[in-house]
């Protein structure tokens, strides 16, 4: 499928909150604000913030876009956010979980005590997501976006060490926090189908896009990976433009179904035009899902039960 941000539906009348303010964060936030949508972009550093808002204006002059403070390292900030915006929002019609961290070189914890890529990438997204499902399901048409990643495949959930406080391995915790991230958005997808809610829950990777996640994770300056940025990378990767085109088909795309994952279609997912990506057996694991969501409630304080909001209040049940 030959998939571009020209084929964004117009989303004017439709408002997106994007988690993470550079790479793919931006680039989505870009793309949303060009085809009408009113944007939030939510991120840890007002500066990056403000840069990123004034590039956006200087493409997209009408561009409604603003940039909200959201540390995902920290429940508080996370709470104090869906606060402001449940005080100042009539409704959320898209969230894109985009925000993250790769493979620190040493085990660091975040505010709350959680393995910093586990409880960055995925537990603060998971908080973020229960937070704001009032707002969600006052839309008419709500989508959630996870940003997953090619690791997952290799990734596990450690039930017995979540937060790998016994031999922290950088590459595999990431790839914990991103199978997380998959499981979430098809378990979500799953609990609000059986109560009938009328969301569009998927997950999306944009392959081996050139984005700072990579810079700013392990700093590997061996001479392996010098030669991998100089002959490999611009071979096998694409811009972060196109990196975010499968999580732009999927928060807008009319043909984007709940409970799917969308990747680059070309070989091995590392670029090409949005397509479905492949699923690994372990993120399908229903059980495992269902005992990974109850474990994350406990460990944030926030339960995610979109059967306790009233069917009533659905407008897609009106």
């Amino acid at each position: 499928m030959n998939w571009t941000i020209l084929d964004i539906p117009s989303q004017e009348g439709r408002l997106a909150i994007v988690t993470g303010t550079g790479g793919l964060g931006y680039e989505t936030a870009l793309a949303l604000s060009r085809a009408g949508s009113e944007v939030i972009l939510a991120g840890r550093n007002p500066q990056k913030g403000s840069i990123a808002i004034a590039r956006i204006r200087s493409f997209v002059p009408a561009a409604r876009i603003t940039f909200e403070m959201l540390d995902l390292a920290s429940l508080a900030s996370i709470e104090a956010f869906a606060t402001r915006m449940l005080a100042k929002l009539g409704q959320i019609d898209l969230l894109v979980n985009n925000a993250g961290i790769m493979s620190p070189p040493h085990r660091q914890v975040t505010n709350d005590g959680f393995e910093l890529q586990f409880g960055t990438n995925y537990l603060g997204h998971f908080a973020l997501t229960g937070r704001l499902l009032p707002l969600l399901f006052r839309s008419h048409k709500p989508r959630v976006v996870n940003l997953s990643s090619l690791y997952h495949r290799s990734g596990a959930i450690r039930f017995d060490d979540l937060q790998w406080e016994r031999g922290y391995k950088p590459k595999a915790a990431y790839a914990q926090s991103k199978l997380a991230m998959l499981m979430f958005a098809i378990e979500l997808q799953r609990r609000a189908s059986a109560v009938g809610w009328n969301v569009i829950s998927t997950a999306a990777h944009p392959g081996y896009a050139r984005t700072d996640l990579i810079p700013n994770g392990p700093g590997d300056s061996s001479l392996l990976q010098k030669l991998n940025i100089k002959f490999f990378q611009p071979l096998a990767s694409q811009s972060a433009a196109k990196g975010a085109l499968p999580t732009l088909f999927a928060a807008t795309s009319p043909d984007a179904v709940g409970g799917a994952y969308y990747g680059p279609d070309g070989f091995y997912e590392l670029k090409g035009s949005p397509g479905l990506a492949k699923i690994m057996p372990q993120a399908k694991d229903e059980a495992a899902a269902a005992k990974l969501w109850e474990l994350s409630e406990r460990l944030t304080g926030v339960v995610i039960n979109p059967g306790q909001l009233s069917a009533t209040q659905n407008p897609a049940s009106a």
